[in-house]
């Protein structure tokens, strides 16, 4: 096999692959997901995750009105209850607890704070501010639910994206997203034989396809054809896997974004180890996002997925074969003439003699170094600055 070839699957092995995760970034958001998933929104197949979305879509609707034209009332029955009288409207919306914090955000009052107090007094309070509020109109999301609710109250340019179109978006590239496709849910690391096991069944306790009712996320890998770039200091190979990630909600709890990257492993806590090349687009619901959603994000996350990864195996090779320093004074000098501090210039040359077998010489020497150091960094906004560093640096390859 030649230093920069892609491995086609049958050169794999079923057992998996052997993976050298002290390497690149060790990125933790897939892993926040995971943890904090229910039950009830982790999904088995991209076909399941759509069609639950595509339904709740169905039954919902969405319209601008007069802020000045809602009514707030509350039950004398239920003193817990609090609904809404929309213009043209069947019947009184019940606002989610989330509709509520965004309600109690436009009109300027502490959520919650209105959220201790009795139903009659915090409509009072609600109806105040919706009448005396600069904002004239405001955008709606309502669902028929067993009962109408209001899962979404927003300002009248807020660009929604549902969360059908971006897995429809994803389901373009990556079909089921359980293996018709390149693209599938993750296999696991095996931390005592340091072997990526794509092959692992996709469960409640596997998947990474995730949606509420506030949010969806969506991660997969192309891990069943591996990259090889380059050799380990054992002389195996440097094995690298394409994945992405994204997510987006549709009721403003977050921006819509994507995320590609290389990676050569994901753990069974789904944490994701050795990664470069990270690349994220995020776009926020403002007027034109639907637009940009169609123009930017759908177009870069079919790029990625069709694209050859010889850019960036070419770019590994030429950050391993450049070299910056040759002896003690230049590898001082390159890291802190790049705002090092004295005590981590020394943790990061000695990382790479420890874990290389030799003291940095090459940009991608010093990169992995770097990031190696970043990790063991309590403070995330310490963290990011590091590994932020170590990216120009790796700029200067190219």
């Amino acid at each position: 096999m030649t230093q920069m070839e892609i491995q086609s699957p049958s050169q794999g092995t079923r057992a998996g692959y052997k993976v050298d995760v002290s390497r690149g970034q060790r990125i933790g958001r897939v892993s926040s997901e995971w943890f904090n998933r229910s039950a009830d929104e982790r999904f088995l197949s991209l076909d399941d995750l759509r069609g639950s979305l595509a339904a709740r879509s169905s039954r919902s609707r969405t319209r601008i009105v007069e802020s000045k034209a809602v009514r707030v009332e509350a039950a004398r029955d239920d003193p817990e209850r609090l609904t809404l009288i929309l213009p043209d409207a069947d019947a009184p919306v019940a606002p989610t607890h989330w509709s509520f914090g965004q309600l109690a955000s436009l009109i300027g009052a502490p959520a919650a704070y209105l959220r201790q107090l009795p139903a009659p007094l915090a409509g009072i309070n609600l109806q105040y501010g919706l009448t005396s509020s600069r904002a004239e109109q405001v955008k709606t999301l309502e669902i028929e639910n067993g009962r109408l609710e209001l899962r979404a109250v927003t300002g009248p340019d807020y660009g929604r994206i549902f969360d059908a179109d971006l897995i429809e978006a994803v389901q373009k590239i990556a079909g089921n997203g359980t293996g018709d496709t390149r693209w599938k849910v993750p296999g696991s690391l095996q931390w005592d034989t340091g072997i990526y096991n794509p092959h692992v069944d996709v469960s409640k306790d596997t998947t990474t396809l995730y949606a509420s009712d506030r949010d969806v996320f969506v991660f997969l890998v192309d891990d069943l054809n591996p990259i090889e770039a380059g050799k380990l200091p054992d002389g195996s190979p440097d094995v690298f896997f394409r994945g992405f990630y994204c997510w987006n909600s549709e009721v403003g709890a977050r921006t819509l974004g994507i995320a590609s990257f290389y990676l050569r492993a994901v753990c069974q806590n789904r944490c994701l180890w050795g990664v470069e090349d990270f690349q994220e687009i995020t776009i926020r619901h403002s007027k034109y996002a639907p637009s940009r959603f169609a123009l930017e994000a759908e177009p870069a996350l079919i790029q990625f997925a069709e694209s050859s990864p010889m850019p960036f195996v070419n770019g590994i090779k030429a950050a391993r074969e450049r070299i910056v320093a040759r002896d003690d004074d230049d590898r001082q000098a390159f890291l802190r003439k790049r705002g090092f501090s004295k005590t981590d210039t020394t943790k990061i040359i000695d990382t790479v003699l420890n874990e290389e077998g030799h003291p940095p010489a090459s940009i991608f020497d010093f990169v992995q170094g770097i990031t190696r150091v970043a990790r063991d960094k309590p403070h995330q906004d310490v963290r990011l600055d590091m590994e932020g560093r170590a990216k120009q640096i790796l700029d200067l390859a190219v």
